[in-house]
């Protein structure tokens, strides 16, 4: 969600944080500040708006270069986003400086308690409830450290806190709960952000912080403690992205070029998962037996990833014939669910962090259900929490609508569902034919973006239709979800999205002159139902895009636009190549219509509150 950067150690601390800042604005945010101890205070400066404006600020105030500083960006929940919203925040009397990624659930009983002993505050937060509980312990005597630690149990909720003080202004204090902190370490300098992309051009050896962790920053030490005041062992991975695959590389957008990459993506994906005689080889999975045993499977996830997950479902059902079930992360921790320890519990998150899956894998952990994480973040809490995990290989996925992350889910759960059938020795299954096909999608994927500016020209026809309908039947229905969340994510146009048989079930009523439906014709058993539907929207006045196959004689003469993918024989790979023009046209939508692509109003990257 909010961006967090922290640093100590000879550069310029401001321009630093203020830099790793800008790299991580695609989270999304609405006001944005830096603070920094100097010569017995805190400096702290902030602005509501986008960073240009924070910019300007500093530009105006000329802050002293010093060692120490930290900064955030904000995605308001508690407080309109104004300038005194805005982080960092003091304690009562500005020995410290708080920012604060989360929810603090109990921030008024704690804010009713410090009121009655004479503090009075400045914002609407609850951040600067948790700045004053701090700075009352550090102010009795406690270290920064101490101070932290001590103050922790007080606090419900989800929370990462960076602190600085005038106490101790050569470091930096964090704790992490529930939301995520990486400390990037380096020689003579340590640094800390709230995503890896913030560190890329100053250190590669970064350590993700455990869940209930507190750390203190110097420029020559890293340590840290875990809740009952035990050393944490400080595991650092190497990261390899470069900083270019951090950035938008020539594209005017983070989300085309990652739409883009998803061939190539597709290759890291598949890459040594698929073995010379034409067999999936999994690593990291569960042992043969346990195949086996399981009778059923639960795949927990939000937004795109619970997309990915209804295409797992079809998978699953139809070619292993193993019941699955797909729930949304935020209902099935509260819903009571039913597991039983024949079950598998896939958790699918491009982050690894998103709060909602976590609780819901917290839950299953708890009733001793067995678990695989399917994320894209090593070292992100999903990956370190369940039993097992398939990395997606997607690398580092910027644009707040996500795009690459799932085509790679979808491919991992292709490769999972063939890897189980041979585990199970299903010989119904032709793993082989899936294998060539899996080898040649990524091509097929090159090839289907070829014809972007085709569907820029329709993109920008349909720019300000009312209401969008995306339909299909099998895999394709699956498909139109994500399909309509990009739209409407980036684009603002409302849409109707499900099954093409649903719509004379109440959903046609919605139909009329000027509404657009998008039909997701790929699968070629089908078609002539769908064709049935196209003719059912047309008859009451409303267009129809189709999507199909190269090789369709058929349902392609029905649509007012058509949108060819290339075809296979697999159909739940041909319906996942369907989501690559689909992606391009919410995109050219979203662009026509003068929309900010990258930083969708209302929307942040990684959702780490409930």
């Amino acid at each position: 969600m909010c961006g967090i950067a922290g640093y100590v150690g000879p550069r310029p601390a401001v321009e630093v944080v203020f830099d790793q800042l800008k790299r991580l604005e695609y989270r999304g945010y609405d006001s944005a500040g830096v603070a920094f101890p100097h010569e017995g205070r805190i400096g702290i400066l902030k602005r509501a708006g986008r960073l240009s404006g924070l910019a300007s600020l500093i530009e105006e105030q000329h802050p002293p270069e010093v060692p120490v500083a930290i900064a955030h960006s904000r995605w308001a929940t508690h407080g309109a986003p104004t300038d005194l919203n805005a982080h960092p925040h003091y304690d009562q009397d500005g020995t410290i400086a708080l920012i604060h990624n989360g929810i603090i659930e109990n921030y008024l009983e704690l804010k009713a308690e410090l009121a009655r002993h004479g503090h009075t505050f400045q914002s609407e937060t609850d951040s600067e409830v948790a700045a004053h509980v701090i700075g009352e312990a550090h102010k009795s005597g406690l270290s920064l450290f101490e101070a932290v630690r001590t103050s922790l149990p007080k606090f419900k909720g989800a929370f990462a806190f960076v602190v600085v003080s005038t106490i101790e202004p050569d470091r930096i204090v964090c704790a992490r709960n529930a939301s995520p902190l990486v400390v990037g370490l380096g020689e003579g300098e340590n640094m800390l952000a709230s995503d890896v992309p913030a560190l890329i051009p100053y250190t590669r050896q970064v350590w993700s912080m455990p869940e209930e962790t507190v750390a203190e920053l110097t420029r020559e030490t890293v340590r840290a403690v875990d809740k009952n005041n035990r050393n944490v062992p400080i595991e650092t991975m190497t990261i390899d992205w470069d900083v270019e695959s951090a950035e938008k590389g020539g594209y005017p957008h983070f989300m085309l070029k990652e739409i883009h990459e998803q061939p190539d993506v597709a290759r890291s994906c598949l890459a040594g998962r698929l073995s010379e005689d034409n067999r999936v080889s999994l690593e990291g999975v569960f042992s043969d037996h346990v195949w086996q045993e399981i009778d059923r499977v639960n795949i927990i996830a939000c937004g795109t990833a619970y997309h990915a997950g209804l295409m797992g479902k079809h998978l699953f059902e139809r070619m292993l014939r193993l019941p699955t079930d797909v729930f949304y992360s935020s209902e099935f921790r509260y819903g009571d669910p039913l597991l039983s320890d024949r079950s598998l519990a896939i958790f699918i998150s491009q982050s690894g962090e998103t709060a909602d899956s976590l609780a819901a894998l917290r839950l299953c952990k708890a009733r001793r259900i067995r678990t695989l994480g399917i994320v894209n973040v090593v070292g992100s809490a999903i990956a370190r929490e369940c039993d097992k995990v398939i990395y997606t290989q997607a690398g580092p996925e910027i644009s707040v609508a996500s795009t690459k992350a799932y085509t790679a889910q979808c491919l991992v759960l292709m490769l999972l569902g063939l890897w189980i059938a041979q585990q199970r020795e299903m010989p119904g299954v032709r793993v082989t034919e899936a294998v060539h096909e899996l080898r040649a999608w990524p091509d097929l994927a090159q090839e289907a973006l070829t014809r972007e500016d085709a569907i820029k020209e329709l993109a920008v026809r349909w720019k300000d239709v009312p209401l969008v309908f995306f339909l299909g039947r099998n895999a394709d229905a699956a498909v139109a979800l994500e399909a309509a969340l990009k739209l409407k994510e980036i684009a603002y146009i409302p849409t109707q999205e499900g099954p093409a048989g649903e719509m004379k079930h109440g959903p046609l009523a919605l139909i009329e002159p000027g509404v657009l439906s998008v039909f997701g014709g790929t699968d070629s058993d089908v078609r002539d139902k769908v064709a049935s539907n196209i003719r059912e929207v047309q008859a009451r006045g409303g267009h129809a895009l189709v999507v199909t196959t190269d090789d369709d004689t058929e349902i392609h003469q029905f649509g007012d636009g058509v949108i060819r993918v290339p075809g296979g024989k697999v159909p739940f790979l041909t319906a996942l190549m369907s989501v690559v023009p689909l992606q391009l046209l919410a995109y050219h939508m979203a662009v026509a219509r003068g929309c900010d692509v990258d930083q969708p109003r209302n929307l942040a990257k990684s959702v780490t509150v409930e």
